[in-house]
């Protein structure tokens, strides 16, 4: 079934582009301030909903930095919630043993997956483990983490652009939006 309009799909915008982008832009200046004395930073981008958000935080960030990338899940096709199991598709490309690492997370939601995250990074022995995510749905969360760097907290509602998807789709807007309920529903069930 082919992917309708966004804006049959769009309740609301939550974030428009020019209050994510000033909110990146603070955080990347946070980021190079807080790094400003380490020379080994590397960016974990989550894939797949990260790669906007990272791609416009590197750009920020002043210090020098270099990238990889994690595939993780605890989502199916069409699931809108976290379903507990959390496989590895991907793995990192370089060792992290004594380096400082920021993990670029798009959203948090019930924290499941990135505690696994963190605990496999954290066995790696980095130099350091920080979080950093975009979005933090908190009241949500059903283990504690340690987040770092915040762009926005949000409420419990599902959430769609700048790299957040429904079903894949929707990635490349420029902005978050609200999916309308009914619309989500009839949209992933076909």
């Amino acid at each position: 079934m082919p992917a309708p309009p966004y804006q049959e799909l769009l309740d609301y915008v939550l974030i428009d582009a020019e209050r994510l982008q000033a909110r990146i832009a603070e955080l990347g200046k946070q980021i190079s301030s807080d790094y400003q004395h380490d020379n080994d930073l590397i960016l974990i981008g989550i894939l797949k909903g990260s790669l906007l958000f990272m791609s416009d935080l590197m750009r920020h960030i002043t210090v020098a930095h270099t990238i990889d990338f994690m595939d993780v899940t605890s989502y199916g096709a069409g699931v809108r919630s976290s379903t507990g199991m959390v496989r590895i598709l991907m793995d990192l490309q370089v060792p992290i043993e004594k380096r400082n690492v920021l993990i670029v997370e798009d959203i948090i939601d019930s924290g499941r997956t990135l505690e696994y995250v963190l605990r496999l990074l954290g066995a790696r022995r980095p130099a350091s483990l920080r979080v950093c995510t975009l979005l933090d749905k908190f009241e949500r969360r059903e283990v504690i983490i340690p987040v770092d760097y915040t762009g926005f907290k949000i409420p419990n509602v599902f959430v769609f652009g700048y790299g957040l998807d429904i079903d894949e789709y929707y990635r490349n807007l420029p902005f978050i939006g609200v999916v309308k309920p009914e619309a989500a529903i009839n949209f992933i069930n076909g």
